[in-house]
């Protein structure tokens, strides 16, 4: 994984598609964060691509991430297919024509554990996507109009609308993202990081003869970190999307409960045993509540006076089993002599 903010989606809908296993090796070698898969009908968009048997067919050949973006007319009757397929994220129209048909979709998606994603084209306004916000995890912000490659970036529509989707997803803090689409390159990158964008599509950029595709990345990835930096965040480089921190310390059964608790928010956990936790009296360690880096902040913001009741919680916890094991809060043995406290003698 990349180690700044931005992600990249190679698009390969400009890459040979009679060779699509080899245009995704190259992309995957050359660093991207995620396949983005263009699907079309020939209806919804004025142009034919592929479908699920062919993303199943690639989805073997690598382990990245795909994200499918179904440019179709009926994206409903075959969410299946495209969850069995092996779709990690899929994004459909907001402006299909059977739209009472959008939020039954966004929620079969979500129930099948895939992220719901809403995309819209260049002239359809943000507001268009209120009534779902709270089915949705990726608003999709198209900045040409969908069905070709290569066409040239819309900095007016780009403008007009990343910010106003990053603030859409403020129910998803951290998990919530917001893709660009058309016409990325080293030229427009910047501009778009400091828009607020998490997600970048890339696509004809990538596939230019002669071009080397991992500096091609790299670059694209940097530019958009830097314009995030300058554009949005007072100058200060952004905080990494890998780095994790430990939100609190707790006995395995608090920790857990801790988790459910701060997940309800819809900020991502991880419980890990504890390398430096305090051993307790029943012979395990205590366990790492581990939020990421980038929602240290608001998690504190949102359950500090919760934390401060799961430290006294676990204290007490740890004074009643100590009691009951008969092993003194005084013992000079400490902790260590607490978890051979409850060894029965042989």
């Amino acid at each position: 994984m990349a180690a700044g903010r931005a992600r990249v989606a190679a698009s390969i809908l400009d890459a040979d598609l009679s060779n699509l296993v080899n245009a995704v090796r190259r992309v995957e070698k050359a660093g991207a964060d995620r396949i983005h898969l263009d699907v079309m009908d020939g209806h919804f968009v004025p142009n034919l691509t592929f479908g699920p048997k062919t993303i199943k067919a690639l989805r073997s050949r690598t382990q990245l991430p795909f994200d499918a973006h179904l440019m179709i007319s009926n994206p409903g009757r075959y969410i299946e297919e495209y969850v069995a397929a092996g779709c990690d994220s899929i994004t459909i129209h907001v402006e299909v024509e059977e739209w009472e048909e959008v939020e039954p979709t966004l929620v079969a998606i979500r129930r099948a554990g895939r992220a719901a994603g809403l995309s819209l084209r260049p002239r359809t306004p943000i507001a268009a996507l209120e009534r779902y916000r709270e089915l949705i995890d990726i608003v999709m912000v198209m900045t040409v109009e969908p069905g070709f490659g290569g066409q040239a970036f819309m900095k007016d529509v780009a403008r007009e609308k990343l910010l106003p989707a990053r603030e859409l997803l403020g129910d998803v803090p951290v998990t919530g993202e917001v893709h660009v689409d058309g016409g990325i390159n080293r030229e427009t990158a910047e501009f778009a990081g400091a828009q607020g964008v998490d997600v970048l599509v890339v696509g004809s950029a990538l596939f230019v003869k002669g071009h080397d595709m991992a500096r091609e990345i790299r670059l694209i990835r940097s530019l958009a970190d830097e314009g995030y930096q300058y554009g949005l965040n007072d100058g200060v480089p952004p905080i990494p999307r890998d780095r994790w921190t430990t939100f609190v310390t707790l006995p395995k059964h608090i920790a857990e409960r801790a988790m459910a608790v701060i997940e309800k928010g819809r900020i991502p956990v991880l419980v890990l045993r504890g390398r430096d936790g305090r051993m307790n009296p029943d012979g395990v360690r205590d366990y790492d509540v581990a939020v990421p880096l980038s929602a240290a902040k608001l998690t504190s913001e949102r359950h500090a006076g919760e934390r401060d009741r799961w430290l006294a919680e676990a204290e007490r916890w740890r004074y009643d089993l100590r009691r009951e094991l008969g092993v003194g809060p005084e013992d000079p043995r400490g902790d260590a002599a607490d978890a051979q406290a409850r060894v029965p003698p042989r």
